[in-house]
């Protein structure tokens, strides 16, 4: 789950981080209203969940009240990757000496958190990694001894050496910490936290993912979750159960188990193919499960070949494809259906199969050659 900038700010504010306070606004007249009273000159800041929004035209420095207005204008409506902007803040323009980079991520190696800062803030921390990743510095923290003063200390003398600049960074630091540690954030991310003419840090633009697993353990969350940012599809799957991510190509997997659901993309990927979701169904013998998830996969347009791969353990195959049989007449299906059934009662399994037009597959690598050969057409 993702949250917008203006909703990440507060979290700052809350744990410590300077961050000046803006207003969010939904009509050039409040964008107007709260440029006259924050003062001169503003930033107005579309509100949507994806990067790069200033390099797409969804942020813009505005010196007088009729830039604010031409621009809070050109921004609300506007479709910024895919998404539509239904808000913008206006927040006080900050007077920037430097820019720095600094986010708290997961370890996952490690099992730990990690700070992840640089030098080189305000810019693509990607293109920074793959051109000039020397200017990128990763600290561990120790999950059983925490972020302590010195550690937050070690963490500031990455980017700056006079004492002042390092007090500051670290009560910073600490406050990063604490927040992804409280809230269950998986990656909190200030690109660019700034020096400005003071001689002050501050954080004027904030990035927050919450950790969807911890979710059950703050349902204040859902006040601010916004749907209309999210995949309408990865937002049905999540309440029937499945887990979705949508992706680029051509052939709905639909697979049991996670590990299994990865393999299956890199097959695909290695014979040619191009997967057009994940999509991990669980125990598939359940009809209602089936359908939601064919359901799902068949809103995608480009679909032009269907797998499913399964994998029988505990789940018996026989019961997933009696499944797949009920689901198959509940909803119709245009496209090649490839199946695979492996474990636990498989000939059983392909047997129900027989009398159905899904083609069955002896094993992985058989089935993803078919699905291929399906989704381009050819003759499998």
């Amino acid at each position: 789950m993702n949250i917008h900038e203006y909703q990440a700010r507060e979290f700052f504010r809350q744990y410590g981080i300077p961050c000046a306070e803006g207003k969010v606004v939904t009509t050039v007249e409040e964008a107007d209203q709260a440029a006259r009273e924050l003062g001169l000159p503003v930033v107005i800041k579309a509100q949507v969940h994806v990067g790069g929004r200033g390099k797409a035209g969804g942020v813009k420095l505005a010196k007088k009240i009729k830039e604010v207005s031409a621009y809070a204008n050109d921004i609300l409506g506007m479709d910024l990757k895919g998404f539509t902007v239904q808000k913008v803040l206006v927040v006080p323009a900050a007077k920037i000496k430097k820019e720095y980079y600094v986010s708290i991520t997961h370890d996952r190696e490690n099992e730990q958190f990690m700070f992840v800062v640089s030098k080189a803030g305000g810019v693509d921390i990607e293109e920074v990694a793959e051109t000039t990743p020397h200017k990128i510095k990763m600290v561990t923290i120790s999950a059983a001894e925490g972020l302590s003063d010195y550690k937050a200390r070690e963490v500031a003398r990455t980017l700056w050496r006079d004492g002042l600049t390092i007090r500051q960074a670290a009560g910073i630091f600490q406050g990063l910490y604490n927040m992804a540690i409280a809230q269950d954030f998986s990656l909190v991310e200030i690109n660019p936290l700034i020096l400005n003419r003071e001689g002050k840090l501050e954080a004027i633009d904030g990035k927050v993912n919450v950790d969807d697993n911890a979710l059950y353990r703050h349902p204040d969350y859902e006040s601010i979750r916004d749907y209309t940012m999210e995949d309408p599809n990865e937002t049905k799957a999540d309440a029937a159960g499945l887990s979705y991510v949508a992706l680029d190509g051509d052939i709905g997997c639909l697979v049991n188990g996670a590990g299994l659901a990865m393999a299956t993309l890199d097959v695909v990927k290695q014979y040619g193919g191009e997967p057009a979701n994940f999509l991990d169904i669980g125990g598939s013998s359940n009809p209602e499960k089936v359908v939601k998830a064919l359901e799902i996969i068949m809103s995608n347009p480009k679909i032009k070949a269907i797998l499913f791969n399964i994998f029988g353990g505990i789940t018996r195959c026989d019961d997933v494809a009696n499944g797949l049989v009920e689901a198959f007449k509940r909803i119709n299906i245009t496209v090649p259906t490839v199946v695979r059934l492996t474990g636990t009662n498989e000939v059983e399994g392909r047997k129900i199969l027989e009398s159905t037009n899904l083609i069955s597959a002896d094993n992985m690598d058989d089935a993803i050659k078919k699905v291929v050969a399906a989704a381009k057409g050819a003759s499998a």
